[in-house]
């Protein structure tokens, strides 16, 4: 069991984090409460619990992070497990670039106004954030929810604590594809999802950032598996890497949010959402959380998967 203590910035906004994670409201791989986050995860084998401990509610100031593992963690593991922490809390990401450039721009100046503070919350792993990507694709979120949990009680193992880790490649890899078909899949989203498995598993598809192995060559060999398009690739890389330039431009929502801050009777298609969301490069992934949080009030924020 190792701790450690993260300080938080200013205007920290813990109940964005807390609503993202609490989506599952059987809780099997997340445990949420007013100031705490417990969340399982698989990392070279073994499973682990985050437990994160918030400070305060209202004033966040810092959080403290205890990691309760079954057995013993690899140290290649032990590395990541910081990265972790950083991503579900949020804190991958910096959002004030993104307000000062956009601070006088038409559309997005008073949404950075109206939401001080917002972040990017990212899954705990860069397979969990691809493998949620796939899920998610073209269903609803709720029903996207629900195939998530499916995914977990198959794929994953159970915690000493009893709360489930979330699989890594090297479990998902022992289903079947009636395993997830049985349970609601889709015979493509479970072939697709085993296939990114099979391929992340065997080390022909290598999902770590290296100096010889860049974001733009895993976004390239995530495009080439079939069933992975690029509305997957780039929310694969804004879940899983915190990668800073996105192009969310294949996400309905998104292109709900720009009918309705345009005044439009439909939603743009994806040519023009893409050349619109190109004026915000190199801070697309900051334009979609806006876009994003701008279809509800900040009592009540989410994305759309």
């Amino acid at each position: 069991m190792k701790s450690f203590t993260l300080d938080l910035p200013a205007n920290y906004r813990l109940h964005d984090i807390l609503a993202f994670h609490s989506r599952d409201s059987e809780s099997v791989a997340e445990e949420v409460g007013d100031t705490h986050l417990r969340k399982g995860i698989m990392l070279d084998g073994v499973p682990v619990v985050l437990a994160v401990v918030i400070d305060s509610a209202l004033a966040p100031t810092s959080a403290s992070c205890t990691v309760h593992v079954d057995g013993k963690l690899p140290k290649a593991a032990q590395q990541r497990v910081r990265e972790a922490v950083l991503s579900i809390l949020g804190l991958r990401i910096d959002p004030e670039p993104f307000c000062t450039f956009a601070a006088k721009d038409d559309i997005f100046g008073p949404l950075t106004v109206a939401q001080p503070g917002l972040r990017i919350v990212q899954s705990a792993t860069v397979f969990e954030a691809l493998t949620w990507a796939i899920i998610g694709q073209q269903i609803n979120l709720s029903f996207a929810i629900s195939l998530r949990r499916t995914f977990i009680l198959q794929a994953g193992r159970q915690h000493s604590s009893g709360l489930w880790c979330y699989p890594e490649a090297a479990d998902a890899v022992k289903l079947s594809i009636d395993d997830l078909t049985s349970r609601k899949f889709s015979r493509a989203k479970a072939e697709t999802l085993l296939r990114l498995a099979n391929l992340v598993a065997s080390g022909d598809l290598r999902l770590d950032v290296t100096p010889t192995n860049s974001i733009e060559q895993i976004s390239a060999a995530l495009l080439a598996v079939k069933g992975i398009g690029p509305w997957t690739v780039n929310y694969g890389l804004l879940r899983g890497y915190g990668y800073a330039d996105c192009s969310l431009h294949g996400d309905v929502a998104i292109r709900a949010a720009l009918q309705q801050l345009l005044g439009e009777d439909v939603k743009p298609d994806m040519p023009r959402t893409e050349k619109i969301l190109a004026r915000y490069a190199p801070h697309r992934t900051m334009a979609a959380a806006h876009l994003w949080a701008s279809l509800h009030p900040r009592t009540d924020d989410k994305d759309s998967a």
